[in-house]
C-alpha cells in the first residue's frame, strides 16, 4: 500500500511512518506543513526549516507546504491543498503521529475524508509512556526542541531523549505538575537527528536557546546531513 506521511521532524510523526513501513506499506512522500505563526493550532513548528534534511537521510521525497495566513481555517486549507496531490497520485492515505490529541485527530480525519484519503495512526491511543519508551528503544536519536510547562526547564533543550531523561520526565510529572509523557499536550516537542533507517544523520553545527515567556525553544541555526 502506498501512502504519504505528515512529518514535522518530531519523534511521533517519524516513528509512526517508520512503523507503517515495517508493516510492509510504502511511504512514497513526506509532507511538512509550515505555519506562519509559531503557536500553530494543528502543527508542530520548531526547526521546520531543517525537516528536508530528514527526507535526504531517509531517502524519501519531501514536500513543504506553506500555511498562508493565520488561524485554524488557514491551517486546514493548507492541509487540504497538501493532500490533493496524494489523492491524485492514487495513494491510499496519510500517516500521522497523533497519540491522544482529539483536536488534531478529528480535524485531520475530516479534511482527509473530504479529499478521499484514509488516515493511518499506529500510535493512536497507545499509552504515552509506552510510546516514548518504544521510540527510544527503536534507536531514534530524539532531541528536546521545545518546553512549555513549569515542570520542564530549558536545561533539557538540545539533550537527547533517552531512558535517563525519560525518568526525569516521570519524576517531574509526579513531583511538579502532571503532564503527558509523550508531550501530546504541547508540554514539550522534539526533533529527530538520527534513526537506524537513515543513511547518515543530521549534524547540528550551531544552535541557541530562545526563551518565550513561560516556554523556551532549542533553535537550530545551522545543520548538515552527513553520511
Amino acid at each position: 500500500m502506498k501512502i504519504a506521511a505528515l512529518l514535522s521532524g518530531g519523534k511521533d510523526s517519524l516513528y509512526a511512518a517508520s512503523l507503517l513501513e515495517n508493516f510492509g506499506w510504502s511511504v512514497e512522500e513526506l509532507i511538512t506543513l509550515e505555519p506562519s505563526e509559531p503557536d500553530a493550532w494543528l502543527f508542530h513548528t520548531p526547526n521546520l526549516r531543517w525537516v528536508p534534511l530528514l527526507g535526504q537521510a531517509w531517502r524519501k521525497k519531501h514536500r513543504r507546504v506553506a500555511v498562508e495566513g493565520a488561524g485554524e481555517e488557514a491551517e486546514l486549507e493548507a492541509l487540504r491543498e497538501a493532500l490533493l496531490p496524494v489523492k491524485k497520485a492514487g495513494w491510499k492515505g496519510i500517516s500521522v503521529g497523533a497519540v491522544g490529541s482529539s483536536y488534531q485527530w478529528t480535524r485531520i480525519h475530516r479534511i482527509a475524508h473530504e479529499v478521499g484519503l484514509g488516515v493511518f495512526s499506529p500510535l493512536w491511543r497507545v499509552d504515552p509512556e509506552r510510546v516514548v519508551q518504544e521510540e527510544i528503544e527503536s534507536g531514534l536519536d530524539i532531541r528536546i526542541a521545545h518546553v512549555a510547562t513549569e515542570a520542564l526547564g530549558p536545561e533539557l533543550l538540545g539533550h537527547r531523549l533517552d531512558h535517563h531523561v525519560l525518568e526525569k520526565l516521570r519524576e517531574r510529572s509526579r513531583q511538579v505538575r502532571p503532564f503527558n509523557l509523550a508531550g501530546e499536550g504541547g508540554e514539550y516537542e522534539t526533533f529527530v537527528v538520527a534513526a537506524p533507517f537513515f543513511r547518515g544523520r543530521i549534524s547540528v553545527l550551531d544552535s541557541h536557546v530562545e526563551p518565550q515567556g513561560s516556554s523556551a525553544t532549542w533553535v537550530i541555526d545551522d545543520a548538515r546531513w552527513t553520511r
